[in-house]
């Protein structure tokens, strides 16, 4: 455990960054997990409405930091791919 205040501030600070982070990612692997199952589902009206929101929660997360945006990219591409598949 650290000793130094500004430390000791650090710790909480990146805690609290975690959390974060955490519930940001957890949003877009839901919204990612939504269009997947659109697409095995073979609806493509569910899927491309679940891709626009999935696109919306992927770029919120890279203007706030918590994706680097040559990953969001990907991400975005794969899902958009897939939905194209079956459309």
């Amino acid at each position: 455990m650290a000793n130094i205040k500004s430390a000791k501030k650090r710790i909480k600070v990146i805690e609290t960054k975690t959390m974060r982070n955490k519930a940001i990612k957890s949003k877009v692997k839901t919204a990612i997990k939504k269009v997947d199952a659109a697409v095995a589902a073979g609806d493509a009206a569910l899927a491309k409405a679940c891709l626009r929101d999935a696109i919306s929660e992927i770029d919120k997360a890279t203007k706030k930091g918590v994706y680097h945006k040559n990953t969001s990219s990907r991400k975005i591409s794969r899902l958009s791919l897939a939905v194209n598949k079956i459309a």
